[in-house]
């Protein structure tokens, strides 16, 4: 009986360690099938996926999708870049591209620091300026002139000599401009260094010679008379005494100005035309902005003596024989001193200055023929005949003028 105990006892032992056993088998078998579905499940998912995308129904389907998403997202990436491009037809020409408020389309003469605050660069801003075409022989008549006008003109100087250097001795020439080129005229540098909108924030311009005596003019007074007489192209008197060629522009003592005047029979077959109205000359003239601004575009890039212009400047002020005048309360001395003359080339025989007046009487032929013929062609291109006009370099004589 004794050990019949004994090997229940054991019996029972061994019984539990394979229930365990088993329990522990059935455990990890369970995890292993659990563990094989799961990868095997995903697996042929990919695997079903992939077939069913290499179906070409699918594969099609898929392209298109793509496909049509891709255009418009496209097409919303172009419609908003075409939103964003700037193009503003009234800005000047070649910024169009630009924000109005990026545009700074016209410049000064003013001078600025190269430190501190941009606004604060400017205690003042001049509303005239005054350019002198010049030779070192002359600084001393320059200097006097310069003198005569107020921190109210900005002063440029142009350099006919190449010589800028042998002004420093002038305290006011530190704070003019001074612009160099040999052996060039003062309507050549007018040209290229004066244009409207360069000039834009000046309310005169003055384009004097060198050799201007000026012991009876200011400047400031100047400018109160041309205003005060609405002149929009303008000069000073000339004192009758010396250096005068036309009578329009020769000094009177009875008034403040004038812009008429009486010439030689058959001088002009207009009385309000040059040289009897409409008329300055072209040593000592002063423009208004607007009138500059037509002026400038009138200036012929290759004729630089400017003869004849001053015959045609009433083209750009209308009516022409009130606003163009002489300022006799302030006039001026025409000293002739042929300066830039002397800086032509003697030729065959013939001196400096005689090669140089030939150029400008050869100037003062075609710049009238550019005129008439530009005129002409105007007219001829608007319908009008012109089989009955007289052209001439100072207008058409209107007597002769017949519309069709």
């Amino acid at each position: 009986m004794k050990n019949f105990g004994r090997s229940s006892s054991s019996l029972k032992s061994a019984e539990t360690m394979r229930l365990i056993f088993s329990v522990a088998c059935g455990v990890m078998f369970g995890l292993f099938i659990g563990i094989s579905f799961s990868t095997s499940s995903l697996t042929k998912l990919n695997i079903t996926a992939s077939i069913v995308s290499n179906f070409p129904i699918a594969r099609d389907r898929n392209n298109i999708v793509s496909s049509q998403n891709h255009t418009d997202s496209s097409i919303k990436i172009q419609n908003a870049t075409e939103q964003l491009k700037i193009w503003v037809p009234s800005n000047p020409k070649g910024a169009e591209r630009l924000p109005p408020g990026l545009v700074a389309s016209e410049s000064d003469y003013y001078l600025r620091r190269l430190w501190g605050n941009p606004s604060e660069d400017l205690p003042s801003t001049p509303k005239c300026l005054v350019t002198f075409t010049v030779g070192v022989k002359q600084k001393h008549n320059i200097d006097a002139a310069v003198k005569k006008f107020s921190n109210d003109f900005t002063i440029l100087l142009f350099h006919y000599d190449g010589k800028t250097t042998e002004w420093d001795e002038f305290e006011w020439s530190k704070r003019a401009i001074h612009v160099s080129a040999r052996k060039q005229t003062k309507w050549w540098y007018a040209k290229r260094f004066l244009h409207p909108d360069i000039v834009a924030p000046y309310d005169y311009i003055f384009i004097w010679d060198e050799d201007l005596g000026v012991e009876h003019f200011d400047a400031n007074e100047y400018i109160k008379l041309v205003k005060k007489h609405g002149l929009e192209i303008s000069q000073p008197g000339l004192d009758p005494r010396k250096g005068t060629t036309w009578p329009m522009t020769i000094r009177r003592g009875n008034g403040e100005v004038h812009t008429l005047t009486e010439e030689k029979p058959g001088k002009c077959a207009d009385p309000h035309l040059p040289p009897c109205a409409a008329f300055v000359e072209i040593m000592a003239p002063v423009f208004s902005r607007d009138a500059w601004r037509c002026v400038w575009h009138m200036i012929q890039n290759d004729l630089i003596h400017g003869w004849g212009l001053d015959f045609a400047l009433h083209k750009c002020v209308e009516p022409a024989h009130e606003k163009i005048g002489v300022v006799d309360a302030q006039w001026i001395l025409h000293q002739s001193v042929p300066s830039l003359g002397n800086e032509g080339q003697a030729k065959d025989g013939k001196a400096a200055w005689r090669g140089v007046r030939e150029r400008c009487e050869k100037e003062w032929s075609m710049f009238q023929s550019r005129a008439e013929n530009a005129e002409k062609d105007y007219y001829i291109s608007k319908g009008i005949d012109t089989s009955n006009f007289t052209f001439k370099s100072n207008g058409i004589d209107p007597s002769n003028f017949i519309s069709h």
